[in-house]
């Protein structure tokens, strides 16, 4: 094996207000030893670089140039999410560089660069595959919920999916009767979950970050709103640490997932991969379940790593090629990547929170607490609707 290794550059939110889900992306990138227990790639060693974006997107163009001009990295990979992805966009562009992004929605909607890759199951229309099943879900019940209210984060992440949203209510004939924007500053939250009383919504959507979830159901389960459906497109629950501040206030809220450890998506090597990325994730202050965020990023690396394989090369356009051309075999199946560089096809949960009875994250490795409620060809359980009786129903 060559004495030079191939470097992969790429930043994190390991500090600031992502640093959770920005650590289990680092902890998933479990998959570097794995690939050099075997043989590395092109006869080279994989050596990961990563660097601290501290959760704030004025820091990532310069560390892109960095990795590229300093480091000298053989290839970039994106982080996570939007923060982390977007602002590098200009620096890749420019350099006509091959990216696999992790998680982010909707960077490339506006860009259309061919040489952008994401991994996240929200297809070619992320904005609305986001919350599509939410909103199904809510118009095929009985009684229909006829009104909605929003509260999201006031932040470039919130734009897509409130968007989104807006688009289905319309679709189903849903009434948008209160819209608030709350600040990333530690505001009061309960004073927003207020402002909808007065009109007490069918639809409680939330678009939120992780903190701010657990500020607003707290929140929520102080005041006298009663909606039939809650949720949507919540950044906070699908985290373990989440989940144990919470415990038995998740039950009855519907979100989005992207997987969870049911049945119909045991796909191959998942499995013994979540088991070590939590035997890692115990000290490293990452997500304790690794469920939302550890799949997806492992899946990051296998395709770049069959891309370098299947092209025997790190030439950038034919890592590209070979990318928009090819499926790939990941720990979360099948994956072709289609328009934009999104997934072909979406496959977004939603989940409904049902039974939780204590703060043990033990409560959470049962998927029974965490039903699959659509789409049908993935379900585990069946909605408890209105939200009241499945919030009750412990």
């Amino acid at each position: 094996m060559s004495a030079q290794p191939i470097r992969i550059g790429y930043c994190l939110s390991l500090t600031g207000p992502l640093a959770s889900n920005g650590t289990t992306a680092r902890l998933a990138r479990i998959w570097e030893n794995d690939v050099n227990r075997k043989t590395g790639l092109l006869g080279r060693k994989v050596e990961m670089v990563c660097i601290d974006d501290e959760t704030n997107p004025k820091l990532v163009p310069e560390i892109y140039k960095r990795l590229l001009d300093d480091e000298k990295v053989d290839l970039l990979i994106g982080g996570y999410g939007d923060n982390s992805v977007s602002p590098a966009m200009p620096l890749v562009m420019e350099r006509n560089r091959y990216l696999v992004a992790l998680m982010a929605l909707a960077v490339n909607a506006s860009l259309n660069y061919r040489n952008y890759f994401v991994m996240i199951p929200t297809g070619p229309r992320p904005s609305e595959a986001l919350t599509e099943g939410f909103f199904s879900l809510a118009a095929n019940q009985s009684p229909k919920p006829r009104t909605m209210a929003i509260v999201a984060a006031d932040a470039p992440f919130s734009k897509s999916p409130v968007q989104g949203a807006k688009a289905h209510a319309a679709k189903h004939g849903f009434e948008v009767v209160s819209e608030a924007l709350y600040p990333l500053s530690g505001a009061d939250l309960a004073s927003f979950i207020r402002r909808p009383e007065s009109v007490n919504p069918d639809i409680l959507f939330f678009c939120s970050y992780l903190n701010d979830s657990t500020a607003l159901l707290r929140a929520l389960n102080e005041v006298r709103l009663e909606p039939k459906i809650v949720g949507g497109a919540m950044i906070g629950p699908q985290n373990g640490s989440i989940k144990a501040q919470l415990g038995p206030l998740l039950n009855g809220i519907v979100n989005y997932e992207y997987w969870l450890p049911v049945p119909k998506m045991m796909y191959a090597g998942v499995a013994p991969m979540i088991a070590e990325y939590q035997s890692l994730a115990r000290d490293a202050g990452g997500d304790p379940l690794g469920y939302y965020v550890a799949p997806q990023a492992y899946a990051q690396m296998q395709v770049v790593e069959q891309a370098i394989v299947g092209t025997n090369s790190l030439d950038d356009a034919k890592l590209a090629k070979f990318t928009r051309d090819m499926s790939f075999k990941t720990v979360l199946g099948d994956v072709k990547f289609g328009a934009g560089g999104g997934w072909s096809e979406a496959r977004v949960l939603q989940v409904q929170y049902q039974n939780i009875r204590t703060t043990d994250l033990t409560d959470f490795k049962d998927a029974r607490t965490q039903a699959v409620v659509w789409p049908s060809s993935l379900a585990s359980g069946a909605l408890i609707y209105p939200y009241v009786k499945a919030k009750r129903n412990v």
